[in-house]
């Protein structure tokens, strides 16, 4: 048996937060596959489903972020499961927004869900880093973090969302990287920095062709009404006879 769990805070008015984004990649494999009612165990939410032939428990903690070690803690210790049983899904700061990464233990890089699973469940688990971007200014962290995604953000994070659950399946069965390949593929026409006005040199202008140049730059003065040296101005220069 697998626990897959999705971090967030429980509540409507956290729905949209960029730090819901676990809870929301939660609920996208609970409604692909099928996976039974939730139903409250554990101060969390849990849904049971299979997948890949594995059984999984689905598990959205509802002790509000800081504290989400001790549900997935407590739904280990029944079921009688290791880290390597678990896999999390959360936002990551440091991952430009469009990217995912997985890894097997590591730091919690400053995040309260990631230090308290830590704290409770020891850090050998599977972790699914959903990237949400930096805002640039430590200051700003806080808002943006419990921000709602932005309206444009809906151009990756559909795509991101769908990928990790058509594809759950892989990471059940051990292959992380094929996984990774799969979202990657999914999202990367819809990834921020693959679009306009991401930040990248602009093509540079095709150069104009030596007669056009030379169009660009006629001389001001009135050119020969009449003779071959006119009628050849003219035609070089564009008058109209």
């Amino acid at each position: 048996m697998l626990l897959i769990a999705g971090l967030g805070n429980p509540g409507q008015q956290y729905e949209g937060h960029r730090h819901n984004v676990g809870f929301m990649a939660a609920d996208a494999i609970f409604r692909r596959h099928s996976f039974a009612p939730w139903s409250k165990k554990f101060s969390a939410l849990v849904s049971e489903g299979r997948l890949g032939g594995e059984k999984v428990l689905l598990i959205k903690p509802q002790t509000f972020m800081n504290l989400s070690g001790q549900a997935v803690g407590e739904a280990m210790r029944f079921y009688k499961l290791s880290p390597a049983d678990l896999i999390v899904l959360y936002d990551e700061l440091d991952l430009a927004p469009g990217k995912l990464r997985v890894k097997t233990g590591g730091g919690s890089g400053g995040h309260n869900g990631i230090k308290s699973l830590d704290a409770h469940c020891g850090p050998n688990y599977r972790r699914v880093r959903i990237g949400i971007g930096h805002p640039g200014d430590k200051a700003r962290v806080h808002g943006h973090v419990l921000g709602d995604f932005a309206k444009a953000d809906q151009t990756w994070l559909d795509p991101m969302l769908g990928a990790i659950a058509d594809n759950i399946d892989m990471l059940v069965s051990g292959d992380d990287s094929g996984f990774m390949n799969r979202v990657s593929l999914a999202t990367k026409a819809s990834a921020p920095e693959t679009r306009a006005g991401s930040g990248k040199e602009a093509p540079a202008k095709k150069k104009q062709s030596h007669i056009r140049q030379a169009r660009s730059s006629a001389p001001a003065a009135p050119l020969p009404e009449s003779g071959p040296m006119a009628a050849m101005l003219k035609k070089l220069f564009g008058q109209k006879e």
